[in-house]
């Protein structure tokens, strides 16, 4: 390991960095990425190897190992510490406030985009940087879209509203979703489908402990959800036959969520040989089951573009877990309740 009180201009990184890695058997540093920058950076790193060994008759080697530095600093980026998460904390007070003057400020009639602007209002309101991500905010059909982004479409009442959207909070990330409806009431079949997601969401949680592996909170949410889709009626035969077929994946077809930290989707490793990683004090992830039901031929009309994702940032503690994103409404009396205050509208 290398100490250097140095300071350089960027300017003089190609004259410098041929000389700091002379008579060092190992580099550390990225490898094989092949996005713009880091096609530059290989470039950089070839040119200042070679500039070692063209001076081999000086008496200097270049390194002949390589190591990819990313394996070392994701898993240090999997466990937060208590500076960390004071950063993650506020991430997620901005982005509730977002979500509830977005129930607060909704009504039929209005556009996607504008509904966005409330939420980048709060986030630079409180002194976030930016979102962490393009915010989806979907209605109706588009609530089963799992990546939608064209926020222009006119809402309409009797429909859903999908919102995904997180802020930035000095280089940290916040990542929420919530569902409801434009017109601040649920209608049997939507309530009926929200409750379905909400009791996987739940049940999500009491799996989120540290000992347990990364999958197991997926399983859960599967397993949850695809017994609610055989109450409801939207799978047809027995629960076994359901989870062998994946016929589920119809209707819910993502894993139940990822680590969050200075991305929204976090450096670290799900598993390595085979095995999970094991949940530990410290990690951050989301817990995000949903279900959306597209029109089809095997689909009783009255579930048509219901789209309901739940979405909460989750802190692994030492005896369990900490919910980041509590404060945001999420069962249908809090939500209901928010839309009746109005004080936006």
């Amino acid at each position: 390991v290398l100490g250097f009180d140095e300071a350089f201009s960027i300017t003089q990184l190609d004259e410098e960095l041929s000389r700091l890695v002379e008579n060092r058997d190992t580099l550390y540093t990225p490898l094989f990425g092949n996005d713009t920058s880091s096609v530059a950076w290989n470039e950089t790193i070839t040119k200042a190897v070679n500039g070692v060994r063209m001076r081999a008759r000086q008496g200097v080697w270049p390194p002949t190992a390589f190591v990819d530095v990313r394996k070392i600093v994701d898993k240090m980026r999997l466990q937060k510490d208590a500076h960390e998460m004071t950063l993650m904390r506020r991430a997620a007070e901005i982005s509730s406030q977002a979500h509830i003057r977005a129930m607060q400020r909704c009504k039929p009639g209005m556009f996607e985009y504008q509904i966005e602007a409330e939420i980048l209002h709060e986030f630079m309101r409180f002194g976030a940087q930016s979102p962490a991500y393009g915010s989806i905010v979907a209605s109706g059909p588009g609530a089963c879209v799992l990546h939608y982004q064209a926020n222009n479409r006119l809402m309409q009442s009797g429909e859903l509203l999908l919102i995904d959207a997180g802020c930035e909070y000095l280089s940290y990330a916040a990542d929420i979703t919530r569902t409801f409806p434009v017109n601040g009431k649920f209608s049997g079949e939507q309530k009926a489908v929200y409750e379905a997601v909400l009791e996987a969401q739940l049940k999500c949680m009491d799996a989120l402990k540290p000992g347990k592996p990364f999958n197991e909170y997926h399983d859960v949410a599967t397993r949850s959800l695809t017994q609610s889709m055989i109450d409801l009626g939207l799978l047809k035969g027995s629960f076994d036959e359901a989870i062998e077929t994946k016929s589920y994946e119809q209707f819910y077809m993502h894993r139940a969520g990822h680590w969050l930290g200075m991305d929204v989707h976090d450096a670290g490793p799900y598993r390595h040989q085979g095995v999970f990683t094991t949940l530990a004090p410290g990690m951050v992830l989301t817990n995000e089951p949903g279900l959306y039901i597209r029109p089809a031929k095997n689909v009783d009309e009255r579930w048509w573009n219901i789209g309901v994702r739940i979405e909460d940032d989750v802190h692994i503690t030492a005896t369990g877990n900490e919910n980041l994103t509590a404060a945001t409404p999420k069962t249908v009396a809090e939500i209901e309740a928010v839309m009746r205050d109005r004080k936006y509208a």
